[in-house]
């Protein structure tokens, strides 16, 4: 799915693709630094001190969302300014894309590497030692993990939409909603391995968010109608 997003909506435009891939470039930076936090905090912690080393991996996927929402406001602040840099080259006073379509490319970019980092993961994980389930755990691991991959990815691109909404328009009141369902679809992750813990939320939490982000992006239930009935 969200290859067909990036084939059938942003591969045929070139500005749109430099986009993605420069939203894909802030996820990494964000990325790299919450990492280098947590790697200093555990190296200069008792590794034997089991509790102290949960606690800090919750620490650190916490501020890796928190820093990973700073950095998407970085690049509403860096796209603002490239519209006005594009208005004033262009000839008709008119910007080729718009703040709304940015949102979305900006989203699937952050979407698409958090995506590739989570397979990467995966893949290491799937060269062993061991299998997975022989203990008596679930053997659902590895396609419970493209679920949760896919719907982390279709998050980022509603996010990327409500939060340039709320920074366009100033209701800080949905930059706030963002981040606290980005915190809630990290934190879930603990529950695992019962995943049902972890994913049944993640998915409810996609729902809301993509329809959320559909009437905000001036979408009606007469245009869905439409779309579905294959309507002009």
């Amino acid at each position: 799915p969200a290859l067909g997003l990036f084939l059938f909506t942003i591969a045929r435009d070139p500005l749109r693709i430099i986009i993605l891939i420069a939203g894909a470039f802030f996820w990494l930076v964000s990325l790299l630094l919450s990492s280098l936090i947590w790697f200093i905090a555990v190296k200069a912690s008792d590794p034997r001190d089991e509790p102290l080393q949960k606690g800090l991996l919750i620490f650190g996927v916490m501020f890796s969302v928190l820093l990973q929402e700073a950095f998407r406001f970085l690049y509403y602040k860096l796209l603002r300014k490239a519209i006005e840099g594009l208005v004033a080259l262009s000839e008709d006073g008119c910007s080729p894309i718009s703040i709304q379509q940015m949102a979305y490319v900006a989203g699937v970019g952050f979407g698409l590497m958090s995506g590739a980092f989570s397979m990467i993961n995966l893949l290491a994980d799937a060269l062993g030692p061991g299998t997975v389930g022989i203990h008596g755990d679930s053997q659902l691991y590895f396609l419970t993990s493209a679920f949760m991959t896919m719907v982390l990815i279709f998050l980022h691109t509603f996010w990327g939409i409500l939060f340039f909404h709320g920074c366009e328009h100033r209701r800080w009141w949905e930059i706030m909603a963002v981040v606290v369902m980005h915190l809630a679809v990290s934190g879930s992750t603990f529950c695992n391995p019962l995943y049902v813990g972890s994913l049944v939320p993640s998915y409810l939490l996609m729902a809301a968010a993509a329809t959320w982000a559909y009437l905000l992006s001036g979408g009606s239930a007469q245009n869905l109608r439409r779309f579905l009935l294959c309507k002009s």
